[in-house]
């Protein structure tokens, strides 16, 4: 396995973050006819049901950003808009508890830092990513999938986490997880060798949903159990160059089962600048698949 050269260089502040949010959520039709996947609701442990989406946002504003864009899917921009920037009517915020008249406020108040920008067309998760680029501007980003929930297994949210990997090495940050072999083939893998043992890796592969041959092959991680691999947790924290090579492969129509997909683009990014992939002190949670989205309220609900 060929090492990278490593050097770590200052990092600038991440103060934005991405949310790709334009699916059409075809694993949970047809609920999805009726409402979209990221307004489905959760209920926390204190009896409190919130979208999925406001979920990701407040995980992204804990971990320190400012602004937050959320990319949809055309046409759905005002059922966003209306649970961000708009109060409900009177006859009903004034039967609401003094607790719900306040996180209507609360809601108000983080939608302010929130920008909304249309996927004219279903054209992939790179797509949509590059949805952003203006918004996003010359700066590295967070970047979180619209359908997957986190919760933390120390008091530092998972978005920190990255963040503080992010400023510390100076380079493009994934969060990653320890996955057995028979489920790999569901999520982006990685592989790479330990900068800091058991928390940090360098990576030297991306593979997007590799099966079990490919994996004992070439995506082995020296010190890991032999059927344990580092697969995606769904956050990143990204350099802007990746807007490059998502553009040149959306110029020249360069698809992968149809899609602008994004892994390709890390790869390419992990090429000319390195990568860095951090073991997630937590646990994701995909509410865009049925069964998991019922382990996902159960989950949330937990009281501590």
């Amino acid at each position: 396995m060929n090492c990278l050269k490593f050097t770590i260089s200052s990092a600038k502040k991440v103060r934005k973050a991405v949310i790709p949010a334009a699916g059409f959520g075809t694993r949970l039709f047809p609920a999805t006819k009726a409402m979209k996947k990221e307004l489905f609701p959760v209920i926390d442990k204190n009896g409190v049901a919130k979208p999925v989406i406001q979920i990701i946002v407040e995980e992204a504003l804990a971990g320190g950003i400012e602004q937050i864009c959320v990319v949809v899917q055309k046409g759905d921009r005002t059922l966003f808009e209306e649970f961000f920037h708009t109060t409900p009517p009177v006859e009903h915020f004034a039967k609401l508890s003094k607790e719900g008249q306040k996180m209507s406020e609360y809601i108000l108040d983080i939608g302010h830092r929130i920008t909304f920008i249309e996927q004219q067309a279903q054209n992939g998760f790179g797509d949509a990513v590059y949805c952003a680029h203006k918004w996003v501007g010359n700066e590295p980003f967070l970047l979180m999938l619209g359908d997957h929930l986190y919760m933390s297994d120390t008091d530092t949210p998972c978005s920190r986490q990255l963040l503080d990997v992010y400023e510390k090495y100076g380079r493009s940050v994934v969060g990653l997880k320890m996955t057995t072999a028979e489920l790999i083939s569901h999520f982006g893998t990685v592989t790479g060798t330990w900068t800091e043992q058991g928390f940090v890796i360098a990576i030297t592969e991306f593979a997007e949903k590799p099966d079990a041959v490919y994996a004992a092959e070439h995506l082995r991680i020296e010190g890991m159990p032999n059927d344990q691999y580092c697969t995606i947790f769904g956050q990143y924290v990204l350099s802007p160059r990746i807007f490059s090579f998502l553009e040149e492969h959306i110029t020249n129509n360069i698809r992968e089962k149809g899609e602008f997909q994004l892994t390709s683009s890390l790869d390419n990014l992990r090429i000319e600048d390195g990568f860095m992939g951090y073991l997630v002190q937590g646990k994701r949670f995909d509410t865009g698949l049925p069964f998991a989205y019922l382990q996902t309220l159960g989950a949330f609900g937990e009281v501590e």
